[in-house]
């Protein structure tokens, strides 16, 4: 299913009663609405509420913006690093704005959020910036992108920025997988010829690399999101594996002490990825929160 916003297609999935209260999963960067968990999605479904996944924007089967170019990703790390402006073709606010339309598209006024990685980032922007459309907020693996925070090891960023042999659908799987080698969790075991198949369809069903750089330059070049927290006023959660290579838990952390009242939960041994076992926990700490949060908006006087 697809809707049309400010001329951009968006790619989507809804799954459980459509006039249940919705739930927003927001995808990291460059991963597809095919990459979120089946068990998380069914837990929520279960609980029951609406769950309403999507391709971000140059990803999946969304609109591509290649007439917007293909940046330099290497250059314009150097120079985020040295403290230089960084130019983006759009920004994590415009990915904010395709969500809302979306909301709209859907006749949704009002929704839980649930973003991991990027995807957390996007969803703080919206909680932050349209506070009349947000339920509750859950930020897992992400960062509030405030000055001085860690970064990704350095074989991480190496793996981030490999490219596949090929466009070969087999070889941008591989490719895939050696990624989530390096980022996975190390105390959650991956069903590996589940992980491998999906990859594989991952793959046959979009591969767009120059997506992928222009969704990362819009990561980069947001500095100043930090400064947004503190005024989201929703029912936040922040969870965070403690073995997370690529964002370390202090980012995490860090998002946390910036939005009052927001609860911070740790999962030992989780790196930058869900294979089962973390799906399920994930399932535990997020089904609880957004439930108190719909029984607080329930009982709230009008």
């Amino acid at each position: 299913m697809n809707i049309t916003h400010n001329g951009l297609r968006i790619e989507y999935e809804s799954d459980g009663d459509e006039q249940a209260p919705a739930v927003v999963l927001t995808m990291g960067l460059g991963m597809q609405l095919t990459a979120w968990p089946t068990p998380l999605v069914q837990a929520i479904v279960q609980a029951g509420y609406r769950v309403i996944r999507f391709d971000n924007r140059d990803i999946g089967l969304s609109s591509m913006l290649d007439h917007l170019g293909v940046p330099n990703i290497a250059w314009q790390v150097v120079k985020s690093r040295l403290g230089l402006g960084v130019r983006s073709p759009y920004s994590l606010q415009d990915m904010a704005q395709d969500t809302i339309g979306l909301l709209d598209a859907l006749g949704v006024q009002r929704a839980h959020l649930v973003g991991v990685s990027m995807g957390g980032m996007i969803s703080q922007r919206i909680a932050a910036t349209a506070p009349d459309r947000v339920l509750s907020l859950t930020s897992v693996m992400s960062s509030s992108g405030a000055p001085g925070l860690p970064g990704p090891r350095p074989d991480v960023t190496r793996a981030l920025l490999k490219r596949p042999r090929s466009s070969h659908p087999e070889d941008v799987a591989a490719n895939t997988l050696s990624l989530f080698r390096v980022i996975g969790s190390p105390a959650f075991p991956q069903d590996m010829p589940a992980f491998e198949q999906r990859a594989l369809a991952d793959a046959v069903r979009s591969y767009n690399p120059a997506g992928v750089a222009r969704q990362l330059l819009a990561v980069v070049s947001d500095t100043r999101r930090h400064t947004l927290l503190q005024s989201i006023g929703c029912p936040t959660l922040v969870v965070h594996g403690t073995a997370d290579p690529l964002v370390p838990m202090a980012c995490g952390q860090d998002t946390a002490a910036r939005i009052a009242g927001a609860r911070f939960e740790s999962i030992e041994g989780m790196g930058h990825n869900w294979p089962p076992g973390v799906a399920s926990l994930l399932a535990s700490h997020i089904v609880p929160h957004i439930q108190a949060a719909q029984a607080g908006q329930t009982t709230s006087p009008t």
